[in-house]
């Protein structure tokens, strides 16, 4: 029987680039909240693959960008700051970059400085043409010796096995980490605020979603009268401007009513169990810049 192997991989990119698709996809298994807006995530996630010879522990990072906040400077620091670490980098582009944008070649650099087993990973290639693609590969792989090219639809699910096989080529036999029945090392109360926060971000415009940020005040295992287990979660969802506010609660508590709905149907399929949430609204203004909650999202 093959010795086991095992190690750290971290997931780096732009924003909007699709790790969380991608990891979620690796994992089999929902962990990293997936909205079309960019930077949603804002902390490491780990994820862990078990396969038969190795288990891999994914590190899904808030993606590159230009800070403007203390939480914003928090989540780029998070991001570069899971490279010392890993044992691979996954380095995540997308199919549709002609050229290395400016985001990219930072983290370019970061790779190239740490000089760590790297494996590119091109997504989105069911958005460009072959010529394209190799142009794109060409590109890259001038500029650093990575261990493989990837080429994936992570929406897809196109060659992520490949991903997994070119990984375990490169890790080295160790030790298991985490309990093979374990997928990530997220807590349940961390899993239901970022649900809550997902529900949000789909539903609402552009103007709120950054700005927002969900506390569970009570997460409670008790029985219905059925003798059935349930959890009683009390969830408070801040935002930035009282305008915000208005439009999180919508119409009649329309709007709230629906992320309460959805989150809450996610979650019992995530929990395996049945689920009542309350959730409530408040204004905090300034928080992106609040170091007691800033330091929340701050690499463990």
């Amino acid at each position: 029987m093959a010795e086991m192997k095992s190690g750290f991989v971290s997931v780096l990119g732009r924003t909007n680039v699709g790790k969380s698709t991608l990891i979620n996809a690796l994992v089999g298994e929902k962990v990293s909240i997936i909205t079309n807006k960019p930077q949603t995530t804002r902390t490491a996630i780990k994820a862990i693959v078990n396969r038969e010879n190795s288990q891999i522990v994914f590190i899904d990072s808030p993606g590159i960008h230009k800070p403007k906040t203390k939480l914003g400077e928090t989540m780029v620091e998070t991001a570069f700051g899971v490279v010392p670490d890993a044992d691979v980098i996954l380095f995540l582009i997308e199919a549709t970059s002609s050229e290395i944008g400016k985001g990219d070649r930072i983290i370019l650099d970061k790779i190239k400085e740490a000089n760590k087993k790297t494996i590119l990973v091109i997504n989105k290639i069911d958005l460009v043409k072959k010529e394209e693609l190799l142009k794109v590969i060409d590109t890259y792989s001038k500029e650093y010796d990575f261990k493989a090219v990837v080429p994936i639809s992570a929406k897809n699910k196109k060659n992520i096995e490949i991903i997994l096989d070119e990984i375990e080529k490169n890790l080295k036999v160790g030790p298991i980490f985490y309990d093979i029945e374990e997928y990530t090392d997220q807590t349940s109360r961390q899993i239901v605020e970022e649900t809550i926060r997902e529900k949000a971000l789909k539903l609402l415009d552009d103007e709120v979603p950054h700005g927002l940020y969900v506390e569970v005040e009570k997460m409670k295992l008790s029985r219905t009268k059925k003798e059935e287990k349930i959890y009683n979660i009390e969830a408070t969802i801040y935002c930035l401007r009282e305008s915000h506010k208005g439009i999180l609660i919508g119409k009649n508590g329309a709007m709230l009513k629906k992320i309460g709905m959805y989150a809450r149907q996610d979650l019992e399929q995530i929990l395996g169990i049945k689920v009542n949430l309350k959730t409530w609204v408040k204004v905090k203004k300034d928080w992106l810049n609040e170091d007691s909650i800033v330091k929340k999202f701050k690499l463990q």
